[in-house]
């Protein structure tokens, strides 16, 4: 038997270029010879559809598209992931479920059993769990199918499941195991998932082709990766990362261990940085936007934006904007110039001292009590926020937002300023991984000038003004926020790993009460277990550790 697992780049709610395109995979794998094509988890639909779920209408067009999808199932078997109709009147009105369509016609439904409730996932918000638990006979295979997480609980070892749904379904004697998957992208999530599919492998001696999205719905990334494991848990093969793709497998070639390709390489940066281009290009693609914009400072931070969405847009699609104060060193200005030439942007220099002065002129009356500080160096943030959201507005194009990780963590960016942003692109990557990155574009060539890179990082809102006046190093920073953040340790805890007690104590602090301002930024693509957003909620007026 030949399967093909086809990993594709649906889009939530666009129910015909989903069908289209998986009609469009269906012809090409049938006329490749394969008996079974198989898509990803509520391909239909695209990941995560969240409240639409709550429409009829929605649910209707994806019942369907698998009605249509089943019409071409003809001389070739599909497997797609949608949702179902739940008939019984209690629970959940909805299951994540798994179709098998063969002979014109719908042969198998297989509910999904885990529904996730942790990070950015929300499952059992809308789905009811699977009750009852079956296989498929197709060609002298039978086949155990099972959605995404339902592979996470393998020798029921996690604690958040009472219930192993493979366990059940040995029952029926397998040949294969069939997973669909919506399994969002972390940098070091692959090789985790990878571990958790050989252990299934390994515990039911049976085969597993995996097949996962790809692509981006808004801050979520998917990589794709699909993989395909012999019973015994050796990797027979591993599918490229964010890029749409098919690859066909023999069931008998993979029981031998023959053509055996091995896993892909997962070099951190490298994947970062493919998963934020791929980010980038799907959110203006899915949108319908082509240009973006963004604030050029001659620092790091803008440095990578440009670059990012000028691989991910095309130089031509990318504006970038200097916008240089009494407060600018000429070295940022010519090297925020050099960048942009290298990229080949087009770029504009807009002063804003006159704006600076204007504003000042207009407040003097009611601040000369006062003297100057953090609202006159906000000042300077707010009016470049306004000129690039006046160029975003008056050229239809996105602005970018150019705040790191570390920025966002501890408060130090300027609502309505530089925090503006239809995308934050770099939000979820610790300056320290920013030179990381900057490092790795131009391992090649120089396209960061490298002044940029090894200068002090600064706002410049003040002369003589670095990062380091109000900011503990960036490798100590970086390290304690990893902690609080991606590893939920308590102050306590990372003090006992030797950090600094007062640095500790200041860095929580800071994180804690400048929720407020991450409540009002973009979208943050998601690159690591816990970015900002979705996926960490956290209460604004709360009392821990503030």
């Amino acid at each position: 038997m030949n399967i093909a697992l086809a990993q594709i780049n649906v889009h939530v709610g666009n129910f015909a270029a989903n069908l289209a395109k998986m009609l469009e995979y269906t012809a090409k794998a049938k006329a490749q010879g394969a008996d079974i094509v198989v898509f990803p988890e509520l391909a239909t639909v695209g990941y995560p559809p969240r409240d639409f779920l709550e429409f009829d209408d929605f649910v209707d067009q994806a019942e369907a598209v698998v009605h249509q999808l089943a019409e071409a199932a003809e001389g070739i078997a599909i497997v797609v992931g949608s949702i179902s109709r739940n008939p019984v009147v209690e629970g959940k009105d909805l299951y994540n479920s798994v179709y098998f369509l063969s002979g014109g016609r719908i042969q198998k439904v297989q509910h999904k059993t885990l529904l996730p409730t942790y990070d950015i996932f929300d499952e059992y918000r809308y789905f009811e769990p699977a009750h009852e638990w079956g296989v498929v006979r197709y060609q002298n295979k039978t086949i155990a199918m099972v959605v995404c997480e339902d592979s996470w609980n393998v020798g029921n070892e996690n604690p958040l499941y009472k219930i192993n749904p493979m366990d059940r379904m040995m029952e029926h004697n397998p040949d294969l195991i069939i997973n669909v998957s919506a399994s969002p992208f972390a940098y070091d999530h692959a090789a985790e998932r990878i571990e958790v599919l050989k252990a299934n492998c390994e515990r039911y001696n049976l085969p597993m082709y995996y097949v996962n999205h790809v692509g981006a719905q808004t801050e979520v990334l998917f990589d794709g990766a699909s993989i395909v494991l012999h019973a015994d848990g050796t990797v027979i093969d591993e599918m490229p990362y964010f890029k749409e793709s098919m690859r066909i497998y023999n069931t008998e070639e993979v029981d031998k261990k023959d053509n055996v390709s091995g896993e892909e390489a997962k070099e951190k940066i490298r994947l970062i940085h493919d998963a934020i281009v791929m980010g980038i290009k799907n959110y203006f693609g899915k949108l319908g936007f082509k240009k973006a914009i963004l604030g050029l400072s001659g620092g790091i931070d803008s440095a990578l934006v440009a670059v990012l969405a000028a691989r991910a847009l095309g130089a031509d699609n990318v504006r970038c904007i200097l916008m240089p104060s009494q407060h600018s060193s000429d070295h940022s200005v010519n090297d925020a110039r050099a960048l942009a030439q290298n990229l080949g942007c087009q770029y504009d220099i807009v002063p804003i001292e006159s704006i600076y002065d204007a504003y000042m002129n207009v407040l003097k009356p009611h601040f000369w009590a006062k003297e100057e500080g953090l609202a006159e160096e906000n000042l300077q943030a707010r009016a470049r926020g306004m000129l690039l959201m006046a160029f975003s507005n008056k050229f239809g194009s996105i602005l970018l937002n150019t705040s790191n990780k570390s920025e966002m963590a501890v408060g130090y960016g300027t609502l309505y300023g530089d925090m503006c942003g239809g995308l934050s692109v770099i939000g979820d990557v610790y300056k320290t991984e920013c030179f990381e990155l900057a490092r790795y574009i131009n391992k090649d060539e120089e396209v960061i000038p490298d002044n940029i890179i090894t200068k002090p990082p600064s706002a410049e809102l003040k002369p003589d003004q670095f990062d380091s006046d109000s900011l503990p190093p960036y490798d100590q920073l970086d390290a304690v926020l990893y902690q609080y953040i991606e590893m939920t340790q308590s102050p306590q805890d990372i003090i006992d790993m030797g950090f600094d007690e007062a640095l500790v104590k200041r860095t929580l602090r800071l994180v804690n009460i400048n929720e407020f301002k991450r409540y009002q930024t973009a979208p943050v693509l998601r690159v690591s277990r816990k970015s900002f957003g979705m996926g960490r909620r956290m209460p604004i007026v709360a009392k821990y550790l503030s």
